[in-house]
C-alpha cells in the first residue's frame, strides 16, 4: 500500500531521504554515455555516493549485485557496453539492485530504440527521459530531435502512466516542470534553471541521481521525487550564483555537495 498520497506530505520524506543517502554514501554502478562519464561520476561524489564506471561485459553483471544502485544510459551506445547493459540490467533485477533506464534519444535512432525496449523488459524500477523519449518508448510518438524533446512533459503524462502501470516501474519525464507517477501517485516539481539545458549532462547526471536515491529508500515512487527534487533544487541555487554555463557547471557540483534538508524544504515547489 502507498504510503503518501500527497505532494505535502512527500517533503519530509524528501528531507530525510538525502540525510539517508549522506549517511549510508551508496554505490551506484553507471553505464553511461562518454560525454558524460566524468560529469556523472563527479556529480555522484559532490552529492554524497560512490560511483562505479563498470560498463564492459562479464564484469557489468558480476558488479550488478555489489551495487546498492544501477544506471544505464544509452547515449553513447557501441556493442560492448550495449551486451555490458543487458547483463547488468539483468543481474540487477535476479539481486534485486534497484536500477535506472535512460532511454537517451530513442524513437529516431533504431539501434538505441531496439534496445531501450529489450531493456524494459528487464524491469527497471525508473525510467527518466524527455517527453519525446518517454512517447517513443511507449509507442505514442517517433522520438525528438537528437536528445532534445518536441513535446512538453504534459502531452507525455497520460503515456507515461500506462507505461508505468504496465511496466510496473516510475516514469520520470523531465521538462520544464518534471512529472513523476508510478502509474497512480503522480508528482509534479517545478524547481530547476534553463542552464541545465546548456551544459552536457544535465540531464544524464539526473539518472544516476536516481539510481542513489533508489539505492537508500525502498519506495521508488519516493526515490524518484526525492531525486528530482534535491537535484533541480540544487541547479536553481547554482545558477543565481552563475554568469554563464561554463561557471554554473562547476555551481551546481559545489551546490550539490552543500544542499541540506533546510534549503530543500524552503524552496522545493511540489504539487
Amino acid at each position: 500500500m502507498s504510503r503518501v498520497t500527497t505532494a505535502p506530505a512527500l517533503l519530509p520524506i524528501v528531507q530525510a531521504a538525502l540525510d539517508e543517502l549522506r549517511a549510508r554514501e551508496p554505490l551506484v554502478q553507471c553505464i553511461t554515455n562518454s560525454v558524460v562519464a566524468g560529469v556523472t561520476a563527479n556529480s555522484l561524489l559532490a552529492l554524497g555516493a560512490a560511483p562505479a564506471m563498470v560498463d564492459v561485459p562479464v564484469e557489468a553483471a558480476l558488479f550488478a549485485p555489489l551495487a546498492g544502485g544501477l544506471l544505464v544510459n544509452l547515449g553513447t551506445p557501441h556493442s560492448d557496453q550495449m551486451a555490458a547493459a543487458l547483463e547488468a540490467a539483468d543481474a540487477a533485477r535476479h539481486a534485486s539492485t534497484p536500477w535506472v533506464l535512460d532511454p537517451v534519444a530513442i524513437g529516431t535512432l533504431p539501434v538505441r530504440t531496439a534496445l531501450a525496449h529489450r531493456l524494459l523488459d528487464k524491469q527497471p524500477t525508473i525510467v527518466r527521459g524527455n517527453a519525446s523519449e518517454i512517447l517513443a518508448l511507449a509507442g505514442g510518438g517517433a522520438g525528438g530531435r537528437g536528445v532534445d524533446s518536441s513535446y512538453h512533459p504534459d502531452e507525455a503524462l497520460e503515456h507515461g502512466t500506462v507505461l508505468a502501470r504496465s511496466a510496473g516501474t516510475v516514469v520520470a519525464i523531465s521538462g520544464p516542470v518534471d512529472l513523476v507517477t508510478d502509474g497512480q501517485r503522480t508528482v509534479r516539481i517545478a524547481n530547476g534553471h534553463p542552464l541545465l539545458t546548456r551544459v552536457t549532462g544535465g540531464g544524464c547526471v539526473l539518472g544516476a541521481v536516481m539510481a542513489a536515491f533508489a539505492a537508500v529508500h525502498d519506495d521508488a515512487f519516493e526515490a524518484t521525487v526525492a531525486a528530482v527534487t534535491v537535484y533541480t533544487v540544487a541547479a536553481e541555487v547554482a545558477a543565481e550564483r552563475s554568469t554563464g554555463p561554463g561557471t554554473f557547471a562547476v555551481h551546481l557540483l559545489d551546490a550539490l555537495s552543500a544542499i541540506d534538508p533546510a534549503t530543500v524544504a524552503d524552496r522545493a515547489a511540489l504539487s
